[in-house]
């Protein structure tokens, strides 16, 4: 058992429209590193919050204490879970957050209205091949395997996650738990002043960074990286 965590399980929401596959290769091994298994969330996505609602509340009831961790979308709902169920959450590993408080004008919600609006207008097959052409290509081959399992719910999906009202930073101010966000420093969907904002708010909270290439490369590299931040042990970060 790692010295960190009081608990042998972590959750891990995935992000809007991804799914459990990629949350599982960004934390599982980084994670059964320091003695903890690995539950990935497949999101439904005719209600992808009540889902990941639903998944926390299982997981507690069934482990009890949980590190508790999320990928933008699922960043958000694992933070603010967190806020009711503090007695259950060991810690919180919150990734590529991509709003603070309103989602009204972000880059990631104005993104997810657009593809859903697309999706409606013009179909799944066009839209995906207009991502693939100008996503880097492990986003498209992982967008692609999801976008296809979340059809044709997944433009609800979308537009759900983009009224998502995330934590304001007073209330992110209040949450006492070990925590740790990871920012990439080169997402234009997710920026790293979110990332940094976050930090500063949570009062025991590590900040730790990666790049979109390093992701490509090893998914693996986020679930390092929220390792490192909540073990504070090393004094040099992971790079990826």
């Amino acid at each position: 058992m790692h010295s960190r965590f009081d608990t042998r399980t972590a959750i891990v929401l995935p992000g809007t429209g991804s799914d459990a596959r990629f949350a599982a290769d960004a934390f599982s091994a980084a994670f059964d590193s320091v003695g903890l298994t690995t539950i990935a969330v497949e999101p439904d996505p005719a209600d992808v919050i009540e889902s990941y609602l639903s998944a926390l509340d299982e997981a507690a009831d069934r482990h009890g204490r949980l590190v508790v961790a999320g990928i933008s979308l699922g960043a958000a709902v694992a933070v603010r879970w967190a806020t009711d169920h503090a007695s259950n959450t060991a810690a919180l590993a919150l990734a590529l957050p991509a709003w603070t408080g309103d989602p009204a004008g972000s880059p990631a919600a104005l993104s997810a209205e657009f593809t859903a609006r697309s999706l409606r207008e013009q179909g799944l097959d066009s839209v995906t091949a207009a991502m693939a052409a100008s996503s880097p290509p492990w986003l498209a081959r992982t967008l692609q395997r999801s976008w296809a399992a979340q059809w044709p719910d997944l433009p609800d999906a979308l537009d759900e996650a983009a009224r998502h009202h995330s934590l304001g930073l007073d209330e992110l101010a209040r949450i006492q738990l070990p925590a740790v966000v990871v920012g990439a420093v080169d997402d234009a969907v997710h920026p790293i002043e979110v990332a940094r904002q976050w930090a500063r708010a949570l009062p025991n909270c590590a900040l730790r960074t990666v790049t979109l290439d390093g992701i490509g490369s090893d998914p693996g590299c986020l679930g390092r990286a929220a390792v490192d931040g909540l073990d504070q042990r090393s004094a040099q970060p992971p790079s990826c």
